[in-house]
């Protein structure tokens, strides 16, 4: 079992920046799937960037060139870096992990943390 537990999550204004982080309890960084994904109210929850077990990253199209998603393997944390935050940012994210290549970019991810909230003023 694989426990995920994010944080970094808060209010900034519009154009701002926050970074998330993902510390899993054990040491899955270089062998897993490793992605993030948003839940905002009232919406279907949605991938925002992924990095896989051989170093591809995937990044949804609303948030290409403003989100960089890494891993520290030492340190066993998965990061989420957002710039140029908008309103339609505002969301809970979440970590995800799987074993499986690709599958972190799906609903079907194997773990889930609990999620940290993002919200984004105007």
């Amino acid at each position: 079992q694989v426990k995920l537990v994010e944080s970094g999550g808060g209010s900034v204004q519009a154009g701002g920046s926050l970074r998330l982080s993902c510390a899993a309890s054990t040491r899955i960084y270089s062998r897993y799937c490793m992605g993030w994904f948003r839940q905002a109210p009232g919406k279907e929850r949605e991938g925002v960037a992924a990095l896989d077990s051989d170093g591809k990253t995937t990044y949804a199209d609303s948030v290409k060139g403003r989100v960089t998603v890494s891993r520290d393997t030492a340190k066993n944390i998965l990061y989420l870096q957002m710039n140029s935050l908008k309103p339609e940012d505002t969301a809970m994210y979440y970590c995800a992990a799987d074993p499986r290549s690709g599958y972190c970019y799906t609903r079907n991810a194997r773990y889930w943390g609990q999620g940290t909230q993002v919200t984004v003023s105007s």
